[in-house]
C-alpha cells in the first residue's frame, strides 16, 4: 500500500528553524505514524520523490529515514522501499527501545522504553560499519598505529612501574587530574601565553569528555549552540542529545565564515560559540588571524563564551603557526580544550581544559560526580613519556610522516578525481574535504566503493542545516601514501563513470584542465 496521504499532505518544514531540515522531517512523519495516520504496512515514497516534492536534497530525505528506521518506526526492504512497521499506539510507535523486553503474564516489568526515552535525543544516522584492516579506509581521523613508538612507550611504562611512589599513583586520584601532569600541562600554557593568572587547568578524558562537561555545566535543554557546517559528529551527537538546538555557522575554505556568526549571534543569541580554528574536522580549514579577532570581537559583543577545541593544532605541516583564541583573548571569554589524542596514542584517552577559575571548579565537580577520580597510571606514563624527550622525538615524526600523506592525499585528488571536483587544501592535521560535481552524490557511492575496499564518510554524517550531496571527508593521516593514491583512484574511477552514466546522450565530457 503506497502511502499517499504523506504526499497529499507534504510536511511542513521551516527553513529558518535552529532546527535540522531532516530532523524536522522525521519528527513530523513520527507524528503521524504514532498518531495512526500512517498505518501499519504503508509504503513511504522513495527519498528521490519526497525530496522532489520537498524541494530538498535526496540527503536530507534519506538521514530522516535512517533515522524512523534506527527507532524502529519503518523497514527498509531491498527493491521495494521503506514501509510503517508498527501500529499506532502500540509499544514500537513509543521507540524502538519498548521492544527490548516483555513482561510475563501477571508480572508489570521494568518499561524499559518508556524510561529511555528523551524527547530531546537526536539519533544520528549509522555510520558505515568497521571494515577489515586490508580496507583502504579514509573514514576514521586518527594516527596511524604504524607510528607508534611501542618500545619508547614501554620504557615509560617501566620506569612509571619502578617508581618509589607507584602505590600512591595507584591509588584513587584527584578528580582534575594527576597532580604532576596538571602541573607540567599548566606551566606549559602559560609558557605559551595560554593561560593567565585568573586561568586553571583541568585534565579530562579526552576533548569529547570536556565538550561534555562544558555542556553539563552551562547548557540547558533548548539553549542555542553556534557551530561549525559541516562540523565533527561527535559534538553535533552531544549537543542535541542535552537538546541543545544548533545555530549552524558555514565553514569555506578559510573556516568558520564570521560575517554569517555575527548574524547568528544577534539572531540565535547562542549561549555558546564552539570552533575549532586549526584544521577543523572535517575540511581542515584553518581561521585566519585577522577572522579570529573579529570572531572574538563578536563573540565579546554578544557576551557569548567561546569554546576553542584545538585538537590538531600541533599538527602543522608546513606554514607558520597562528595564535591560540585562548592566547588572543584579553577578556577572558575563551576556553581552550587540547588533548594527546592526536599527538601521541589516542586509546590513553587524556586531553586538558584551560579555563577561567569558577568554569574550572564547576567542570571539576561535574566530572567528579561522573567518574569521581582519575586514572592516574596513564597519566603518569604521558607525564614520563613528555619529561623524557620522547613524546617531542614523536612527534617530529608524526610531522614528516604527516606531511608526506597530506602531499599525497592532494597529488592523488588532482590525479584521479573528475573534472569539477573540488578539494580544501589544508596546512595540516588530518582531514580534507572534497566536494565532487554535480549531480554525484558521495553518499550513494559509498556502498560501491566498499565493494571496491575503499572506505570514506559522506557530507551527511557532518552536516547540519546545510546538505552537500557531493561532499566527502577524506581522513589521510592512518594510511600510507600507496593506499592513499590506490584509494583515491577508486574514488576518482567510480566518480567519473557515475557522472558519464548522468550526462544527458550527446553532451561532450568536459574538457581536463
Amino acid at each position: 500500500m503506497v502511502c499517499s496521504g504523506l504526499m497529499e499532505q507534504l510536511p511542513h518544514l521551516d527553513h529558518g528553524s535552529g532546527m535540522p531540515l531532516y530532523r524536522q522531517l522525521y519528527e513530523q512523519i513520527a507524528a503521524r505514524i504514532h498518531s495512526g495516520e500512517l498505518g501499519n504496512g504503508e509504503r513511504l515514497p522513495a527519498t528521490r520523490e519526497l525530496a522532489g516534492s520537498l524541494g530538498l536534497n535526496r540527503t536530507t530525505v534519506a538521514a530522516a529515514y535512517e533515522m524512523l528506521e534506527a527507532e524502529g518506526l519503518i523497514a527498509g526492504r531491498v527493491g521495494r522501499g521503506s514501509f510503517v512497521t508498527v501500529a499506532a499506539g502500540s509499544a514500537n510507535a513509543q521507540g524502538a527501545a519498548s521492544r527490548t523486553y516483555t513482561a510475563p503474564a501477571g508480572e508489570s516489568g521494568v518499561r524499559w522504553g518508556a524510561l529511555l526515552e528523551r524527547g530531546d535525543s537526536s539519533p544520528a544516522a549509522a555510520a558505515p560499519a568497521a571494515l577489515g584492516r586490508e580496507v583502504i579506509s579514509f573514514a576514521t581521523s586518527r594516527p596511524s598505529r604504524e607510528m607508534f613508538p611501542l618500545d619508547e612507550f614501554r620504557s615509560s611504562c617501566a620506569a612509571v612501574i619502578a617508581r618509589a611512589d607507584l602505590a600512591d599513583i595507584l591509588q584513587l586520584g584527584s578528580p582534575a587530574g594527576y597532580e604532576p601532569l596538571r602541573r607540567y600541562l599548566l606551566e606549559e600554557a602559560r609558557r605559551q601565553g595560554v593561560a593567565g593568572a585568573a586561568d586553571d587547568l583541568l585534565i579530562t578524558n579526552g576533548c569529547q569528555q570536556a565538550l561534555d562537561l562544558v555542556g553539563r555545566v552551562l547548557l540547558r535543554p533548548g539553549d542555542a549552540v553556534a557551530v561549525e557546517d559541516p562540523v565533527y559528529p561527535g559534538l553535533k551527537n552531544l549537543l542535541t542529545g542535552m537538546g541543545a538546538r544548533l545555530a549552524a555557522v558555514p565553514v569555506g575554505a578559510e573556516g568558520m565564515d564570521v560575517a554569517s556568526l555575527a548574524r547568528a549571534l544577534e539572531r540565535e543569541r547562542p549561549r555558546l560559540l564552539v570552533v575549532t580554528p586549526d584544521f577543523q574536522n572535517p575540511t581542515g580549514a584553518t581561521l585566519p588571524l585577522a577572522a579570529r579577532r573579529a570572531l572574538l570581537d563578536a563573540a565579546r559583543a554578544a557576551g557569548v563564551p567561546v569554546i576553542e577545541n584545538d585538537p590538531y593544532g600541533e599538527l602543522r605541516y608546513r606554514g607558520q603557526p597562528l595564535a591560540a583564541l585562548k592566547q588572543m583573548d584579553e577578556h577572558g571569554g575563551t576556553v581552550l580544550l587540547r588533548s594527546f589524542s592526536k599527538s601521541s596514542f589516542p586509546g590513553l584517552r587524556v586531553g586538558w581544559v584551560v579555563g577561567p577559575k569558577p568554569l574550572l571548579d564547576r567542570l571539576r565537580q561535574a566530572k567528579e560526580a561522573a567518574d569521581l577520580h582519575s586514572d592516574q597510571l596513564s597519566q603518569a606514563v604521558l607525564l614520563e613519556f613528555a619529561e623524557s624527550g620522547r613524546l617531542e622525538a614523536h612527534k617530529r615524526r608524526l610531522l614528516e610522516a604527516g606531511a608526506e600523506r597530506l602531499r599525497a592525499t592532494l597529488d592523488a585528488c588532482r590525479e584521479f578525481l573528475p573534472a569539477g571536483a573540488r578539494w580544501t587544501r589544508p596546512e595540516g592535521g588530518m582531514n580534507l574535504w572534497v566536494s565532487l560535481p554535480e549531480p554525484l552524490d558521495a553518499g550513494e557511492l559509498l556502498p560501491r566503493a566498499q565493494k571496491m575496499g575503499v572506505a570514506y564518510l559522506p557530507a551527511r554524517y557532518f552536516a547540519v542545516s546545510r546538505a552537500e550531496p557531493g561532499g566527502l571527508r577524506l581522513s589521510f593521516a592512518g594510511l600510507e601514501p600507496g593506499q592513499i593514491r590506490a584509494g583515491l583512484a577508486v574514488i576518482g574511477k567510480l566518480a567519473a563513470a557515475e557522472l558519464e552514466t548522468a550526462r544527458p546522450a550527446g553532451e561532450p565530457a568536459p574538457a581536463m584542465v
